[in-house]
């Protein structure tokens, strides 16, 4: 069983919020209504370009876990040397391409057990905006759930602490690969929000049912007019049938 799996059953933070903003100001100004104890936040790639590691460490000076999102994909050594210097800046979790395949995730997994400070390994298989059509414009002539069964599988053997997924993907996962394996979960929408540029979307309660470990929720919280109350919203939503995560 792999760390992330051992203490997940303590784990009530399963809400990571997407900071998907380009200015530290408008991201400290949310986080300020938001209390870490109740979910973890994530960086991606606009946000980090723009303010940098600084950014970073200060929203973890101010209680909050991070996802850093860069979704790493290079040569082995490169990929390893990033993974490092994330995992020197402190976050909880950081993500790399399945795709970059096994020399570059099994250094990406070096890296991070060679670190003082040892983030979550994620691997991140077919992003949840492409559609099938999409894969086979790169040359990948089969369905997304194939594809991404392929890369977590790989990502498994490679020892990666889990796989980013989109929530129909994961009851075929927990069957293939078994539950000692987390799973993130982009893609979430509230019941009866707009479903945006995502193609392949449930609400939090589906994900949770189908064996999402953490789900990656942005815009229905970040763009709410009351960020707080949206996101009280969103746990109600999963306490009836999981009452352990809130």
């Amino acid at each position: 069983m792999n760390r992330a799996v051992e203490v997940l059953d303590m784990d009530q933070k399963r809400i990571i919020i997407a900071l998907d903003f380009s200015d530290s100001a408008t991201t400290i100004d949310l986080l300020g209504q938001l209390n870490p104890a109740q979910c973890r936040v994530k960086i991606g790639k606009e946000l980090f370009t723009r303010c940098g590691p600084d950014l970073v460490k200060e929203i973890i000076a101010m209680g909050f876990d991070v996802f850093l999102d860069l979704k790493f994909h290079d040569i082995p050594n490169t990929v390893a040397k990033a993974v490092s210097a994330a995992a020197d800046i402190g976050v909880w979790m950081v993500n790399v391409h399945a795709s970059g395949g096994r020399e570059m995730m099994c250094a990406a997994r070096a890296a991070v057990d060679a670190s003082g400070n040892k983030p979550l390994l994620i691997a991140v298989t077919v992003l949840t905006s492409m559609s099938q059509a999409d894969l086979a414009e790169t040359g990948v002539n089969v369905a997304p759930i194939v594809q991404v069964s392929r890369l977590a599988a790989l990502a498994l053997e490679c020892r990666m602490d889990g796989v980013v997924c989109s929530a129909e993907e994961t009851s075929l996962l927990r069957t293939s690969i078994g539950k000692d394996f987390v799973l993130v979960t982009p893609g979430i929408r509230p019941a009866g929000d707009d479903a945006g540029d995502q193609k392949r979307v449930v609400t939090p309660a589906e994900a949770f049912i189908r064996g999402s470990d953490y789900l990656v929720i942005g815009r229905p919280i970040t763009m709410s007019a009351n960020p707080r109350d949206k996101l009280s919203e969103i746990f109600n939503q999963v306490s009836g049938s999981f009452p352990n995560l809130c």
